[in-house]
């Protein structure tokens, strides 16, 4: 790509280059079976809009493209940095039998290779923490959507209740880089040890309230949250204005 990459695009594309081969089954055991859950909530959020055409960003390996796919009449175009992971997806798309209707393609979330308002919908997972601006990114992502189309986004978040908070660090500092270790080898023992103070320092940098006021100042309205599994995951909902 002849696109600018920023430092935290850099860091992500040196993560998650060594880990599709088994991220979707990994994802799940480091989530205590969650991730699934999360995806399908967010993807709740799209669905009653009947998308004729829906972008997923840091589509990864596909997974919740498939799920669109599987659940809306849409055609999907998958967005992500890292090629490897681009290259698990087209995998699990072909297998699928989806490669009709999804449709992978590498590219960043700060600057999309799409002209504006070419998408019905859209949605983002993981996404906001691996930018070197988050507000930025936010009026990318709705520069790409028409006015009126639904939006929804899925990210870890840290527990608001001080018990939970506090087991969630015991499990993001101890238990999920040894968990990692155990069941992917030292590319998830990485992951699983970086996981936990890039997720807290995110918060703290970018609190919940920041970033509901930075999806309305990028142009979406009727932003909606839901806290899930105790606070370990966090979907969030909106409406490109305009509609």
């Amino acid at each position: 790509m002849s696109q600018i990459v920023g430092d935290r695009n850099l860091f992500a594309q040196e993560l998650f280059t060594t880990l599709p081969q088994r991220y979707d089954s990994l994802a799940e055991v480091l989530s205590m079976g969650q991730n699934g859950r999360w995806r399908r909530a967010m993807v709740d959020r799209i669905v009653p809009a009947t998308p004729g055409r829906v972008l997923d960003v840091a589509s990864g390996t596909a997974g919740v493209a498939l799920q669109l796919a599987a659940r809306t009449p849409a055609d999907i175009v998958g967005v992500d940095l890292t090629l490897g992971m681009l290259a698990r997806g087209r995998r699990n798309v072909a297998q699928a039998g989806m490669h009709g209707r999804v449709q992978l393609v590498a590219g960043r979330a700060e600057q999309l290779p799409f002209p504006d308002e070419a998408f019905d919908a859209l949605t983002f997972t993981y996404l906001l923490r691996y930018v070197d601006d988050p507000q930025a990114t936010l009026c990318e992502l709705a520069r790409v959507v028409k006015p009126g189309g639904a939006v929804a986004s899925l990210e870890f978040f840290v527990p608001p209740n001080r018990f939970w908070r506090m087991a969630w660090w015991l499990y993001t500092r101890l238990a999920l880089p040894a968990g990692g270790r155990i069941t992917g080898g030292r590319e998830w023992f990485r992951v699983g040890r970086f996981l936990g103070p890039n997720i807290s320092g995110h918060y703290r940098r970018y609190p919940l309230a920041w970033t509901v006021k930075a999806w309305e100042q990028a142009g979406f309205e009727e932003v909606g949250v839901r806290v899930m599994s105790l606070g370990g995951g966090l979907v969030m909902w909106g409406t490109r204005s305009g509609g």
